[in-house]
């Protein structure tokens, strides 16, 4: 039995990169229905898509709401079966959606599934997410080639949010995206609660597409690593991880990567965020643990250098 398919592409400006994702999932080889979210961009991307492409559906926001809000309002004015998020910087292959939405036939307890997304230069940008004992999370095998997808790599939490296909029902159950996460560790905390929740999650490695931006982009700017920092201080706040069985572990390594971004960017953009994260998080709804999906084999060293992007670290 086929399965119907929301494709939600939140927006921000940009449009020639949004034009060119537009036109690759104009390919698809499976029927879906195309929702672009405009979160208040600075351009004039609403009335290009009015224009140009009739058949899509477009929400415009408001006001500048962030990553979160803009796919929950996507998602919540869709109605099909799987819900599938495409950053507006990817480009699908024309069987990415078809051979992503194919394992949630045969599997009614699959919440999730993450496709094969390259780089530009062809190295691999990511496959999903892992995530250590402390709730940190990781892009799987950035930077790798095809022929070392078989080598050892963290398990599979979830997928990676570039692109990240999830089953409605799924999400009915443990709900969307937290929108008090403006940007960056959303889509982690989301496998988290599917993963507590007992949804499966899988790697579809015929489905591909190519991500322009990347999983890792530099040290971003200030502001891009406090949000960055936020997100981390939130998710230790609602998980509790500070005050569990690896809290020592998280708070060393906080520090630790704290100080390296004061020497290394002259700030305290990660620190702050972390800080504000934190005190967010107070507020935040309970998650519930524990996390099946969380890979224990990830010891402190591993997790630091996969920080910085070694896939390869034991």
């Amino acid at each position: 039995m086929s399965l119907s398919i929301d494709v939600v592409v939140p927006v921000y400006g940009n449009w020639a990169v949004t034009k060119d994702c537009l036109d690759h999932l104009a390919l698809q080889t499976v029927e879906h229905r195309l929702i672009v979210v405009d979160d208040a961009g600075p351009d004039d991307t609403v009335q290009r898509l009015h224009d140009e492409y009739p058949h899509v559906t477009v929400i415009a926001l408001n006001r500048n709401s962030g990553f979160a809000a803009a796919c929950n309002a996507g998602i919540r004015r869709g109605t099909a079966d799987l819900v599938v998020l495409v950053n507006n910087d990817v480009n699908a292959d024309p069987a990415m959606l078809e051979r992503l939405s194919e394992p949630f036939r045969d599997d009614a307890r699959l919440g999730s599934a993450a496709p094969l997304l390259f780089q530009p230069n062809g190295t691999i940008d990511a496959v999903g997410l892992c995530a250590d004992p402390t709730m940190a999370g990781f892009v799987r095998y950035h930077g790798a080639t095809v022929d070392e997808l078989d080598s050892d790599a963290p398990a599979l939490l979830g997928p990676y949010g570039a692109v990240a296909a999830y089953r409605r029902a799924a999400l009915d159950e443990v709900g969307i995206l937290d929108e008090d996460i403006f940007m960056y560790g959303e889509e982690l905390d989301l496998a988290l609660r599917l993963s507590a929740a007992g949804w499966g999650t899988i790697a579809v490695l015929d489905s591909r597409g190519t991500h322009l931006g990347g999983a890792t982009s530099g040290r971003g700017s200030s502001r891009q690593r406090e949000r960055a920092g936020f997100g981390r201080g939130y998710l230790l706040r609602a998980y509790g991880v500070v005050t569990g069985r690896h809290g020592i572990r998280a708070v060393i390594t906080e520090v630790i990567v704290c100080a390296g971004d004061l020497v290394l960017s002259h700030d305290l953009a990660s620190t702050r965020g972390r800080l504000s994260g934190w005190r967010a998080g107070r507020f935040a709804a309970k998650r519930s643990a524990p996390v099946p999906g969380i890979d224990t084999s990830i010891g402190f060293l591993r997790s630091l250098r996969l920080r910085v992007g070694d896939y390869k670290a034991r």
